[in-house]
């Protein structure tokens, strides 16, 4: 890994996963983690190749007789939730460039068949250069056609995971519109202190568009994302044409992979809301080994550190416990 650089650890510890579910999540997280993060995850090939700019990187894992460890880039700007709150909402400009990014983001993981499931901005970091990154695959999926689990936070569940209803990768574009709302607006569209009746308000879907905040073409998007019609939600493969270029939006290292059922990215690229976007040049802006070098400003660049929650102090003493070959427990994370 080398010196000088700073790593985020997420430690698991084996006693809270005794449930057999809660294994099979934890070493799918695992697994699709560093899928997104490694073309070849076997290789633990470091290069950038092919990666998504959008997705914090998993550099690898381990365990200890009573923990796990995932080690992945340190983002130290922070969380796109703290951001948020420190601001109270976004305008139009800065919401489209994070929901651009997100778009990005979530085409790649879809193109490998993965549903993330837990979009939300405390899961969305910001980069000290002030663009997002993708975290906490606790609840993705690999799903090439249709699931039924029951997962995700509650004020972001689409209303066919509530009904307990077959849903496909468009639950995440639901939850993309439900962020850019939040975003614009400054709470989530549906909110309630039990949870019971914030299901029947996301199922009943009555939402407000507060004109001071938006104007037709973002509410127009929100409908097309946010809409409880699946057939109507994103979904169909529809060419994106690239506004610089006007061909369509191929070969960009965000849109790799084989695309087994349609899943909405071109569709959301090309919606009126992104209009002027330049998705090649987004994507090359998120660092410089990624596609065409270009340009995008980005809304503003965090200080050091400014949007971390505050957590206390951890006793890292309590985690030097000899890291066998296999350890306790071990059987159970064969991977790790």
């Amino acid at each position: 890994m080398g010196l000088r650089r700073l790593y985020a650890i997420k430690v698991i510890s084996k006693s809270l996963l005794s449930d057999p579910q809660h294994i099979r999540q934890t070493n799918t997280e695992r697994a699709l983690h560093l899928s997104a993060s490694h073309i070849n995850a076997s290789s633990y090939d470091a290069s950038f190749e092919g990666r998504s700019p959008f997705i914090v990187f998993l550099h690898g894992t381990w365990q200890d007789s009573a923990h796990l460890y995932l080690v992945m880039d340190y983002i130290q700007g922070g969380d796109l939730y703290t951001a948020l709150r420190a601001k109270a909402r976004f305008p139009v400009s800065v919401a489209r460039f994070y929901a651009a990014e997100i778009v990005l983001a979530l085409g790649f993981l879809h193109r490998m068949d993965i549903i993330f499931r837990d979009l939300k901005p405390e899961n969305i970091l910001i980069t000290p250069s002030g663009h997002v990154k993708l975290t906490d695959f606790g609840f993705a999926k690999y799903v090439a056609d249709a699931t039924f689990t029951l997962c995700g936070t509650c004020v972001y569940l689409a209303p066919e995971l509530i009904k307990l209803e077959p849903y496909t990768k468009s639950v995440d574009w639901y939850t993309l519109g439900i962020i850019v709302y939040e975003m614009l607006v400054g709470h989530p569209p549906f909110e309630q202190g039990n949870i019971l009746a914030l299901y029947q308000l996301i199922d009943a879907h009555r939402v407000t568009f507060p004109r001071e905040y938006m104007g037709d073409q973002e509410i127009d998007f929100l409908r097309r994302t946010m809409t409880p019609d699946i057939s109507s939600r994103y979904g169909h493969n529809v060419p994106a044409l690239d506004p610089c270029t006007g061909q369509p939006i191929l070969g960009m290292s965000s849109l790799v992979g084989d695309d087994s059922l349609p899943d909405g990215t071109e569709e959301v690229m090309r919606d009126p809301f992104f209009e002027g976007v330049c998705w090649p040049i987004l994507e090359g802006s998120a660092g410089g080994y990624f596609g065409p070098r270009g340009g995008v400003r980005v809304p503003w660049i965090p200080e050091r550190e400014m949007n971390f929650q505050e957590y206390d102090e951890i006793d890292f003493g309590r985690y030097n416990q000899a890291a066998y070959p296999l350890g306790h427990r071990s059987g159970l994370f064969p991977d790790f």
